[in-house]
């Protein structure tokens, strides 16, 4: 479903408070925005658009009586909205919108695994002072499972600490940022990755993408950084990969189920490096994610085509 040729007018059902309304009149000052909690939205409610929560609510069942054409969802994945609240409109998500943060992150998780952070930290003298073997970053092989704007951004970023940088993307007639290699299959990639990367999104086809068969593909010593989703590894096929040391790390801010239930083996095990989906934080996060829709109300009311549109059956 395409955008409209433009729109004269526009009406708002804005789920996310006063902050997005006020930037969305002040882009768009012919826009009418309600903003309402979502308990408030009452059967005689009409809107063009509906700037959305975060995840599905009973309202998103009435979306067609409602009058929605466009639905703006304010996270970047769709893996726990059903299809079904997703077809029959256009819908477009706060794509890489948390792109620098979290890059920021997986480069923080390579350097403190080369780095041996927080191991040489000190609490008392050591044996030796002025030595260490440490690893170095430059001249490691980055490999990227998802170039979407997540893993473009770890891209650049590994590519600026000297890394060789190789990538697996879905489209690869897309190309890739400059320096970047694109690898041919996950086989290819996972074969000399000294950092591995999960960037992809949550589907049927990323399901338990890294397996018993994938780890054994793997090149020894491989650090695991996963950003992505839980879903993407067979977390008892990393706890064998762990144990035998074939992953020497794992560096995790996604696992399945979130939260992991207290005693989880992933907390205790002394190859993992466990955060609870916090790589996506910063002081620049809401701005962002506002900025995403107001973008995107600006381009639906000029007629240009919208930004981050999600395809239902893809679920991304």
């Amino acid at each position: 479903m395409e955008a409209e040729r433009g729109v004269r007018s526009v009406r708002v059902l804005n789920l996310l408070g006063d902050l997005i309304a006020d930037r969305a009149r002040s882009a768009v000052p012919d826009a009418e925005i309600l903003t309402l909690a979502p308990d408030e939205v009452t059967d005689d409610v009409q809107a063009d658009v509906l700037c959305s929560s975060f995840t599905p609510l009973p309202l998103h069942d009435r979306l067609d009586a409602i009058g929605v054409r466009w639905m703006h969802l304010p996270g970047t994945g769709v893996d726990t909205w059903p299809a079904e609240k997703l077809r029959g409109r256009i819908v477009t998500c706060a794509r890489g919108a948390s792109a620098v943060p979290i890059a920021e992150y997986v480069l923080a998780a390579m350097l403190a695994f080369e780095k041996d952070l927080p191991g040489i930290f000190l609490s008392a003298p050591p044996e030796r002072w002025n030595f260490a073997t440490l690893g170095e970053l430059s001249g490691r092989t980055v490999g990227i499972v998802g170039l979407g704007g997540i893993g473009e951004a770890v891209a650049v970023r590994a590519l600026a600490f000297g890394c060789r940088v190789r990538a697996l993307r879905r489209r690869p007639e897309m190309g890739a940022p400059a320096g970047v290699e694109l690898a041919t299959d996950l086989g290819d990639l996972l074969a000399d990755a000294d950092h591995l990367v999960l960037a992809a999104p949550a589907t049927a086809a990323t399901a338990h993408l890294l397996d018993d068969d994938a780890f054994a593909a793997v090149k020894p010593g491989v650090h695991l950084v996963n950003i992505a989703r839980g879903s993407l590894v067979d977390q008892a096929a990393l706890r064998r990969s762990l144990d035998a040391g074939r992953v020497a790390m794992a560096t995790l801010d996604t696992v399945t189920p979130e939260p992991l239930p207290e005693g989880h083996w992933m907390y205790a095990h002394d190859r993992v490096r466990l955060t609870a989906h916090v790589s996506w934080g910063s002081p620049h996060g809401l701005a962002r994610i506002q900025a995403s829709f107001v973008d995107n109300l600006v381009r639906y009311v000029s007629g240009e085509p919208l930004l981050g549109v999600v395809d239902p059956d893809e679920a991304y």
